[in-house]
């Protein structure tokens, strides 16, 4: 398999490669490097932090059956707030560090499709290992799964949905986001499909409940179908609709292949998930596509600013002294894993920039790897249009960015790589004329600044 191709996949289905590995798939086929992803990717690790504490205390007041008092639900609420923080950095280092690539890469691809968030760490660390579990499974029994999270019950209000007074929320999201997009339903179908999702609720370790008493039991029409509906039957007649096929297809294609959507394969991507609904297929046959590796998909694509990064982690391991560090970077990007913006999640595309995420984008390398230095040209020469100072940088930002950056790991990765090809390994795309006059300028003195000065150009922003 090319080089390039193989950059290419790493970098839709993961967040970089190494040259070692690169050397080595370089040897194999398209169909064994695919082939390998896909099984390293078949067990499941959860992702998961110590909550034991906090069990203890909900357990206790569930064999008592008493509520929480304001003091305990304060003190759980304080709790979880730390444990979320855990979880997020937790979940970094994975997608940084995980053996299950493209099951990892998946997790975060469904995050921003069935989006959800919660107060309680117990729930939403449930949530995100339930993605991780059917992230590449089969989509089916991955929708009937999270209609039944607590996380999600309390997001959409499942859990006030009760017969006596239907609660819409969920069935508008389930066929607006989650399955068929807007348009594809009508306002009817919404009311007697809340119906048949009356009655499911949780318990306070946010085990599923289905309450029978709070259940619609009678007929409900659906799609033209009349029956007495349970919340899997009306799954069931959603993915009869091969509209839904063709939604999930469009959204994986935008976020893995170009946000442009070319309808041609698309269609055909459609054509072979609507056959039995298996992630894992519809994958293997978009990452085996030759159009897959097209030059118009290579580089196109700005990255997220969690793509940003693990990207840069990947290459240069970073340890942040404080773990609210992390957090601060990913609020000012745009990106906060676990705190999505709402229900819709992030846009994607060309809104991950803007001018104020851009300066910051661009001057991050430098932040977090060199101490907000960036290698000057020679004498005459501009700094790749980064008029920003030093010191303002310094100021603003110095004292929250207190990172350390593994070197060492970095010069032994690319110990054989020479300087003159650390672009091909780096840069997803080509940059400018007058990009790469400045390049040829600069007083290439190590690698470590040769690399943080290429991580700080535009063209770093796409993979």
């Amino acid at each position: 398999m090319k080089a390039k191709h193989i950059q290419h996949l790493y970098r839709r289905i993961g967040f970089g490669i190494l040259p070692s590995t690169l050397n080595e798939l370089s040897k194999k086929s398209k169909k064994e490097v695919i082939q390998n992803l896909i099984i390293s990717s078949k067990n499941v690790t959860p992702l998961e932090v110590d909550t034991s504490e906090i069990i203890a205390i909900v357990s206790g007041n569930m064999m008592m059956n008493s509520k929480l008092d304001p003091e305990t639900r304060r003190k759980i609420q304080k709790l979880s707030r730390k444990k979320q923080l855990e979880l997020n950095v937790s979940w970094i280092e994975r997608l940084t560090h995980s053996s299950e690539i493209l099951r990892e890469k998946m997790t975060l691809f469904w995050a921003n499709h069935f989006v959800c968030e919660d107060n309680s760490i117990t729930y939403i660390q449930q949530f995100n290992n339930t993605l991780r579990k059917h992230a590449l499974g089969d989509f089916r029994d991955f929708v009937n799964a999270i209609s039944k999270e607590a996380a999600m019950t309390k997001y959409l209000n499942t859990k006030q949905n009760k017969k006596q007074k239907p609660n819409e929320n969920f069935a508008r999201e389930l066929m607006e986001l989650f399955t068929l997009g807007v348009g594809h339903y009508t306002e009817e179908d919404i009311k007697e499909s809340a119906k048949a999702f009356t009655g499911y609720s949780h318990n306070l370790r946010g085990e599923f409940v289905f309450k029978k008493r709070a259940h619609h039991e009678g007929q409900k029409t659906f799609f033209g179908k009349s029956g007495n509906f349970s919340g899997e039957d009306i799954i069931n007649i959603i993915l009869e609709q091969k509209q839904c096929a063709k939604y999930i297809c469009e959204k994986i294609y935008r976020y893995f292949v170009n946000d442009t959507l070319d309808n041609k394969y698309v269609n055909v991507m459609t054509d072979v998930f609507y056959k039995d609904y298996n992630i894992e297929n519809l994958m293997r046959f978009v990452l085996q596509s030759d159009w897959f590796y097209d030059e118009k998909n290579i580089g196109t694509k700005i990255k997220s600013p969690i793509e940003l990064l693990v990207g840069m982690k990947t290459l240069v391991p970073t340890e942040f002294k404080n773990p609210k560090q992390l957090l601060y970077i990913q609020r000012l990007l745009g990106q906060t894993l676990l705190d999505p913006p709402n229900v819709a999640g992030w846009k994607g595309g060309k809104s991950w920039i803007d001018s104020n995420t851009i300066v910051l984008r661009l001057k991050l390398p430098s932040l977090l790897l060199n101490e907000a230095y960036i290698s000057k040209a020679k004498d005459g020469q501009e700094d790749a249009g980064m008029q920003i100072k030093k010191e303002f940088f310094k100021k603003n930002y110095g004292k929250r960015f207190k990172a350390e950056a593994n070197w060492k790991y970095f010069n032994t990765q690319f110990k054989n790589v020479r300087i003159s090809e650390f672009q091909q390994h780096l840069l997803a795309c080509e940059v400018n004329e007058t990009t790469q006059q400045y390049l040829n300028t600069l007083e290439k003195v190590s690698k470590k600044e040769y690399c943080v000065q290429l991580m700080s150009l535009p063209e770093y922003q796409m993979c």
